[in-house]
Order: structure tokens, then C-alpha cells, then sequence
């Protein structure tokens, strides 16, 4: 079985492009998936994309990425505010997690200031708009030598 870098995104994310682009940037989900994809090939590695509106089924993927990738890249969007599920499914990733966000959190509501990801992730990029998924993936082949 070929291992990959899970790059997983919740809620919301598949709107990019249309939704408050002055926000998130005008590169839609299917560009930005593109993008990573690419720069993955630079460092030798493969990607699996998945994106969902529902807490349980990006669960699911993390439970699917702890048992077949050797790194995760996520960006649980509102759920990075919210869910200890996937808080609690992502500390089982023997390998890197990267969380991502597309606005720079720790500038905006209140109530994103909090992450229940970010104490088991590796690292976090935030702030850079579709870039940071591409600095995500710098990051990601770094870790992974």
C-alpha cells in the first residue's frame, strides 16, 4: 500500500471561491487541492484529498489517515473551535499533523482563539491564505526526512 499525506479540510471549505472571498481568497477547494498536490510531487509524495461538512465523517478520515498515511495536513476549519473528537482521533497520528487555516485565526472572533488541534499538532500555519497549504506542505517533507 502506498503511503501519503492526508490533506483534510471540514466544514465550509468546499464554498472557497465564492464564500466571503475578501476573508478566504478567491482559490476554490479543487485549486488549492491542485496546488498542494503539486508541490507534494516536488518532495516525492502523493496526496489524499477529502473534504466534508460533517464532524464524523472527518473522524472517519483521520481514523483512515492514522492507519495509512505518514503525515496529516487538516484544516478542521469551525471545528478546530469546537471538537474534541477530532482532537482526540488526531492524537493517534503517529506521524506529523499540520493544522491549517486559510485567515490568520488569532486576529479574528474571540472565539477562535481557542484550538483543541493545535496542542496535538506538530505545528500550525495560519494566515497566508491558500499559500499556507503550500507552506504546509514544505513543512510536512521537512518533518518527514
Amino acid at each position: 500500500m502506498t503511503k501519503y499525506i492526508s490533506l483534510l479540510n471540514g466544514p465550509n471549505l468546499n464554498l472557497l471561491g465564492t464564500r466571503n472571498p475578501t476573508q478566504y481568497g478567491a482559490a476554490t477547494l479543487d485549486q488549492i487541492v491542485h496546488r498542494v498536490d503539486e508541490e507534494a510531487k516536488k518532495f516525492g509524495h502523493t496526496i489524499w484529498a477529502f473534504q466534508t461538512n460533517s464532524e464524523g465523517d472527518l473522524v472517519d478520515a483521520i481514523h483512515k489517515s492514522v492507519r495509512e498515511a505518514v503525515g496529516i495536513i487538516i484544516n478542521p476549519a469551525a471545528y478546530s473551535h469546537t471538537s474534541v473528537a477530532i482532537r482526540d482521533a488526531l492524537e493517534c497520528m503517529a506521524g506529523p499533523v499540520i493544522e491549517v487555516h486559510l485567515s490568520n485565526i488569532a486576529a479574528r472572533e474571540d472565539f477562535r482563539l481557542h484550538s483543541f488541534v493545535s496542542p496535538v499538532a506538530s505545528g500550525v500555519i495560519s494566515g497566508f491564505g491558500s499559500h499556507s497549504y503550500v507552506l504546509a506542505v514544505q513543512a510536512m517533507a521537512e518533518l518527514l526526512k
